[in-house]
């Protein structure tokens, strides 16, 4: 134990002189311990069981000394290849190792072997030295922030080098995190009798969000946690206006409480995070004040309003001033981008439903581009991994190839999404928005035809303020339609009562 500490005490002199380029201005040592990585190499390589234990948890780049990062690095590979990794294997590998010759060269891992620390200890020590690894990418982080901002080389604008430093901060923040691993049954089990409870408390009503779109919320059972749900159409059927209503009636009705696992969040109505990649924030917004203040979005546009109207339209806009719907409107965003933002979103200010209008205006990375196919798969992976790793349903609305149009019956279908193969595989729910009436619309026959005039008049007023959501794929659920009604002048989607619901008790 004395010359491991010796050589402890040598090591660290010369990393310590070895890495100025890491840190310049920071004042005091470079967060390490060369001690605990030496003891967790020495318990590798005398037992090779621990590594599943820590696999997890660290890898080659979190050792600080460059020869414990190299030893790690062979023990792995051989491990990995189910072959032994011990002093005596991995010296054939390493005896020409310079690094290693300065510490003594082969005879360095028997004495890491001899000083190896209990098996039990071994996560523990781990997760020491990747504590340690964040602290050095921190302070080397702060050092380039500090480097770029009085640099006169670097072109770009303090507002984008904030952006870019935020960015590698929340990658930096996250990792790791997505590494679960395996979960027992038990605790999968617990989980799923907890959903069930939520639902059979609310009379069963359902265990996900409520859309307050009865019919909706019926089939599907709310919208469910950690679920993708693509949300497609042709242009001018309604899809954004579906969002903006679901997504208002569920900032509406937030209200925050102690949730049963004893955590503070949404006990009914959530936080809504809407990226509008198509209308500006202002757009949008005009569109939530319509359908709240009953005026006509065409005349909020075109300031046609009464003086009674107007004042409508502003107490409207007082009322929703504290809901906790939140809009961003950058154009062309990147995958990784919006991942990160709603991250953030549910660090700061709690993130229950996340919307994105529209998928096809996604970017993916430098990488995919080119390729649409490829690339449109690559958003919607990252689409389904946002929604398992912040454990919320997104609501990604897509657009329909041309192919609807060509149909006689034009109510659509999953092959008629556009690069549908990706957005269907890794969709959990596909709904489509319908209305009939845009297209009868079109059909008016000719004047003199008073025949077919009068069978055009009949199904007009049949169809009229009726829209139709079509459940395309449900992975839990029931498919089928959803009947709506559709305000057209307010852009608002709303519940059809039938002749048979009209005594049923609402959710």
């Amino acid at each position: 134990m004395n010359d491991i500490a010796t050589l402890q005490d040598a090591r660290s002199d010369k990393t310590d002189a070895a890495t100025p380029s890491v840190i310049t201005s920071y004042a005091g040592a470079v967060p390490h311990n060369i001690e605990a990585e030496q003891q967790l190499l020495g318990a590798l390589l005398t037992n090779n069981d621990v590594f599943d234990k820590i696999a997890s948890i660290i890898s080659p780049d979190h050792f600080f000394d460059p020869v414990h990062k190299d030893i790690y690095e062979k023990a792995q590979e051989r491990i990995q290849k189910n072959m032994l990794a011990s002093p005596v294997t991995l010296k054939a590998y390493m005896e020409d190792h310079e690094g290693l010759k300065e510490l003594g060269g082969p005879a360095y891992l028997a004495r890491l072997a001899a000083s190896a620390i209990s098996t039990y200890a071994v996560r523990d020590y781990a997760q020491l030295i990747y504590d340690l690894f964040l602290r050095r990418q921190l302070i080397e982080l702060g050092n380039e922030i500090a480097g770029s901002a009085a640099s006169g080389s670097d072109i770009r604008d303090p507002g984008e080098q904030i952006v870019a430093a935020e960015q590698r901060l929340y990658t930096l923040a996250e990792q790791g995190k997505g590494e679960t691993g395996f979960t027992s049954f038990l605790s999968a089990v617990t989980q799923a009798v907890l959903n069930a409870n939520a639902a059979y408390e609310r009379g069963g009503g359902m265990a996900g969000i409520q859309t307050h779109l009865n019919d909706l919320d019926k089939k599907m059972g709310g919208l469910h946690k950690s679920d993708l749900i693509i949300l497609a159409g042709r242009p001018s059927m309604g899809k954004t206006s579906l969002a903006t209503n679901i997504a208002f009636n569920i900032a509406k009705a937030y209200k925050k409480g102690t949730l049963p696992d004893g955590r503070t969040g949404a006990v009914e109505g959530g936080v809504v995070g809407f990226y509008s990649l198509e209308m500006s924030a202002e757009q949008l917004a005009a569109r939530i004040l319509a359908e709240a203040s009953e005026i006509s979005s065409h005349k909020i546009r075109q300031g046609d309003m009464t003086e009674d109207q107007f004042r409508r339209f502003v107490e409207a806009a007082k009322t929703l001033e504290t809901c906790p719907l939140y809009i961003d409107d950058t154009p062309a965003i990147p995958i990784s981008q919006l991942a990160a933002r709603a991250r953030r979103l549910q660090r700061t200010h709690g993130l229950d439903l996340l919307i994105i209008d529209y998928l096809q205006l996604v970017r993916g990375t430098a990488r995919s581009q080119g390729n649409r196919v490829q690339e449109i798969g690559e958003i919607s992976m990252g689409l389904k991994a946002i929604a398992k790793e912040l454990n919320i349903p997104v609501i990604a609305l897509s657009q329909l190839s041309r192919t609807v149009e060509s149909r006689d019956d034009k109510r659509p279908q999953l092959s008629d999404l556009r690069e549908s193969g990706s957005i269907e595989q890794d969709a959990d729910v596909v709904m489509f928005v319908y209305r009939g009436e845009y297209y009868k619309e079109r059909e008016k026959p000719e004047e003199h035809d008073m025949e077919a005039t009068t069978r055009w008049v009949e199904d007009m007023e049949r169809l009229h303020g009726k829209a139709e959501v079509i459940l395309g794929k449900q992975r839990h659920g029931p498919i089928g339609t959803v009947e709506l009604s559709f305000e057209a002048e307010f852009t608002r989607f709303g519940n059809l009562v039938q002749p048979w619901q009209q005594n049923e008790p609402e959710y």
